[in-house]
């Protein structure tokens, strides 16, 4: 419980600072000086619109990736993962893109962060299988954007190499799983938006973040719901 506790604090300060970034990033303003502002007055007020609801979904999402991962070597990565699920969700549903700032530092902290938690374990195979995640999952969502351009985003495609490199790092069902959750939630989202009016047929309705809700899913009760089907 002391675990789960100290990752809802972290993700408590984490989600203060999401609300710089998802201020900030999709405007390609820097974002340096009010991280270090709210670095120096963690207490202070936050330069950003979207607080208190950025830190309690952060502060959940990483006290859900506590008692997932326990004390695991790569909790911290998967913490990583999460902030950036909240923040790309958000983006997404104001905006309608997916920022190649996010998806890359995403991925320029996370591979290192797996590549640390495989050397401690001595876990090689569960890096090899995120790398083939990321591979398949980029891959094919890429197939769906090039059938379908104006569903499926390049976007998504991107977020997708990132959500397929952490699933794959539980195994390559858990891609499967992931993916399919994501279209089965925005399968539901849109038939809702559209039956209550808020949205029309020929609407574009942003997938980055049923993609991000199917991942979350799959990594915390991914298990059950395979040994289930299988």
């Amino acid at each position: 419980m002391l675990l789960t506790a100290s990752c809802a604090l972290v993700g408590l300060v984490v989600g203060r600072a999401l609300t710089v970034v998802v201020d900030r990033v999709p405007a390609k303003a820097p974002v340096g000086r009010d991280l270090g502002r709210l670095a120096r007055r963690p207490l202070g007020p936050t330069p950003g619109s979207h607080s208190p609801v950025l830190e309690v979904a952060t502060a959940v999402a990483f006290a859900a990736a506590a008692l997932r991962f326990g004390a695991d070597s790569a909790l911290p990565a998967f913490l990583v993962f999460f902030a950036s699920l909240v923040a790309v969700a958000v983006i997404d549903l104001e905006h309608y893109i997916v920022p190649n700032r996010l998806v890359a530092a995403t991925l320029v902290v996370s591979v290192p962060l797996l590549a640390l938690a495989a050397l401690a374990e001595g876990d090689w195979r569960s890096l090899r299988s995120a790398l083939l995640g990321a591979l398949l999952a980029g891959a094919g969502l890429l197939v769906v954007n090039l059938i379908s351009p104006r569903g499926m985003g390049m976007g998504d495609v991107k977020l997708a190499v990132v959500l397929g490199l952490f699933l794959g790092w539980i195994d390559l069902g858990h891609v499967v799983l992931g993916l399919f959750l994501g279209f089965l939630l925005g399968a539901l989202g849109g038939v809702v938006l559209i039956s209550l009016g808020l949205r029309r047929r020929s609407d574009h309705v942003p997938f980055a973040p049923f993609l991000a809700g199917g991942a979350a899913l799959a990594v915390l009760v991914g298990e059950p719901i395979l040994r289930w089907y299988l």
